[in-house]
């Protein structure tokens, strides 16, 4: 038997307790100290199997949030690169009025670029500051990657509100004459 307590050894000598029960105390004595040492062991590795867990939730976040900044700038970038590519050269003399932000814009056109710009034919686009001119299809394109950009699209109207179309059945009674430039 391995070294036993002065009072263990007393209170076997005085025949209270058998060596089967000292032996068995013992043990359990023996087996919670070394459980309460893998416990705190299990402790510390729970708690940072849970850290590392964490920092990889975190991590993961962050890189979804890299990643749709690099989506979005790249879709800005390819929506500037179809502006720069597909711009119509604009020329003229009638100055065509739009509002940007609530403030009024122009751009110089001709006559026959006006009815286009009119009808939807041709788009407005804002680049650095600049206002050019876009071909429909690539308006099109431009707005599935960065509708900020375009400015004026007289052929998005098509949907407008009920009360619009009510408004536009009242005042078609008046005329309006055909040479009308604001």
């Amino acid at each position: 038997m391995a070294k036993a307590n002065p009072l263990q050894e007393q209170l076997l000598k005085a025949g209270l307790v058998k060596k089967s029960k000292v032996a068995e105390v013992a043990r359990e004595q023996n087996k919670a100290r070394h459980a309460r040492g893998t416990q705190q062991a299990n402790e510390i590795q729970l708690e940072a199997e849970r850290a590392r867990a964490e920092k990889a939730e975190r991590d993961r976040a962050l890189a979804a949030e890299h990643k749709a900044a690099r989506r979005v700038a790249e879709l800005a970038a390819q929506a500037r690169q179809i502006i720069a590519d597909k711009k119509v050269p604009c020329s003229g003399e009638i100055e065509y009025r739009f509002t940007v932000d609530g403030a009024i814009r122009s751009v110089l056109v001709d006559e026959a670029t006006r009815k286009l710009l009119a009808s939807g034919a041709l788009v407005i686009a804002g680049l650095d500051g600049r206002y050019v001119l876009l071909p429909r299809s690539a308006a099109d394109k431009v707005r599935e990657r960065d509708a900020g950009l375009i400015v004026l699209d007289h052929g998005q109207d098509a949907g407008a509100e009920p009360s619009e179309a009510e408004d536009d059945a009242y005042y078609a009674q008046f005329k309006v004459p055909d040479d009308l430039v604001w």
